[in-house]
């Protein structure tokens, strides 16, 4: 499913116009990406939470040359599902 799919889902299930159900999602990415800049745990219970974490400086490898890189730290968004999620999926 992408972007596409869920406005077209939605606008049907709830009698929205596309461009509507558009702006929905749109507002509803960009709140979860503002809450994973800020550094926020964003949860949707049943569903699971997004999470942000750290990744510290680490060495690597250049697969190419072999020659040992430097990795910057830096941020990830995770994604943890809920147990009703999990046991959904699991029959």
């Amino acid at each position: 499913m992408n972007t596409t799919d869920l406005t077209e889902t939605l606008a049907a299930a709830h009698g929205l116009t596309k461009t509507v159900a558009k702006a929905i999602v749109d507002d509803v990415l960009k709140a979860i990406t503002d809450a994973a800049v800020a550094g926020d745990e964003v949860n949707f219970p049943g569903f699971g939470k997004f999470k942000t974490k750290e990744t510290p400086a680490r060495e690597a490898r250049n697969p190419s040359t072999g020659a040992t890189i430097q990795v910057a730290a830096g941020k990830k968004v995770t994604f943890q599902p809920a147990k009703a999620l999990k046991d959904k999926l699991n029959g």
